[in-house]
């Protein structure tokens, strides 16, 4: 007695066409996840680059807002140095017209000083003299002895 069924040729091309629907089946569903996984990744490209998209544009207004509000402070901080430095000019020559009239005047007194008094302005010049030669021959023998 023989246990092997029999393939018909009715059966073989039944079996033939389900396992022709199975695989045409499996491709469309793989084709279908596969579509759906593209799709997928387009929708979160787009939602990155969306993102990305409204980061920047929050940044350069934050940039903006900043260089805006900056812009005041910079131009009173330069008033401010403008004035500073006027100021500071004015003050600088009235120190120096001062000065000025100290030293004309110091030189009016040193004038008449040796016109009144000659012999004295002489002895003056000399003592002077004397103690500037004094201390320059001191610094040059310290120096020479250092070296």
């Amino acid at each position: 007695m023989n246990t092997t069924p029999t393939n018909t040729p009715s059966t073989d091309t039944r079996a033939s066409a389900q396992a022709s629907d199975t695989v045409q089946h499996l491709a469309d569903t793989a084709r279908h996840l596969t579509d759906s996984a593209l799709q997928g990744a387009q929708s979160a490209i787009q939602a990155t680059r969306s993102a990305a998209d409204q980061s920047l544009d929050k940044a350069a207004h934050s940039v903006q807002g900043l260089r805006e509000s900056a812009e005041p402070a910079i131009g009173d901080l330069a008033a401010k140095a403008q004035a500073l430095a006027s100021r500071s000019i004015g003050y600088c020559a009235q120190k120096h017209a001062v000065l000025r009239r100290q030293m004309d005047d110091c030189t009016a007194a040193t004038t008449e000083y040796v016109k009144n008094q000659p012999g004295k302005s002489m002895a003056i010049a000399a003592a002077t003299g004397a103690a500037l030669t004094a201390a320059v021959l001191l610094l040059s023998r310290r120096q020479g002895s250092n070296t």
